[in-house]
């Protein structure tokens, strides 16, 4: 019996599921699967493929950082998302408090600046690297808020500082994985790298 070629059936695999075609999806990942058993991406995205079935809306937005990643290291990819699939059970619910009022309580003591003053310095200033570089090497910048830590990302990828963004949506991405604005963030990283290549 003939083996499938591998490259060929991720690929197709991997089309499917940017198209949303999730049963496709996992059909052509589990054909890898069977002829190649030890096949790392095969596996993760048939446990993704199962999850957008399934009407998870976070497999989308790991599928997108899987591809990402997967651009830059493919092995260390492959440990990654096998590393949050694993952890993904059950702590998801408990992770997303972490902008909750007791961590904002506890920062306000703690030094730094508040990420309402830095919009404000950055408006006054008009040069939002000058005012980031300056804060980066005197104190931090405290974010409370969904939606702040959002808008900084945002500007961290407006003013040219990708891989800092990318480091900080792998994190986010650990706590959310289905949050519509990170997931378009990444989209947005991954379209800027293509341009560059």
């Amino acid at each position: 019996m003939k083996m499938i070629s591998l490259s060929k059936t991720l690929n197709q695999a991997n089309e499917h599921f940017s198209a949303g075609q999730y049963s496709d999806a996992l059909r052509d990942f589990s054909l890898a699967l069977k002829d190649h058993p030890t096949s790392k991406e095969a596996y993760n995205g048939a446990i993704l493929a199962d999850m957008a079935m399934s009407g998870e809306s976070g497999a989308e937005a790991l599928f997108d950082y899987y591809s990402i990643l997967r651009s830059e290291d493919s092995e260390q990819a492959d440990t990654i998302i096998s590393e949050i699939l694993e952890t993904m059970d059950g702590t998801l619910d408990q992770l997303a408090g972490l902008f909750d009022d007791t961590i904002k309580q506890r920062l306000a003591y703690e030094d730094g600046i508040m990420y309402t003053e830095f919009k404000e310095l950055v408006e006054n200033d008009k040069d939002f690297n000058r005012i980031f570089e300056n804060i980066m090497f005197s104190t931090r910048v405290i974010i409370t808020e969904k939606e702040d830590f959002v808008d900084f990302l945002d500007n961290l990828i407006d003013h040219g500082y990708k891989e800092m963004a990318l480091s900080y949506l792998e994190s986010a991405l650990g706590v959310y994985p289905n949050d519509r604005q990170l997931r378009n963030l990444l989209r947005r990283l991954a379209k800027g790298r293509e341009l560059e290549s």
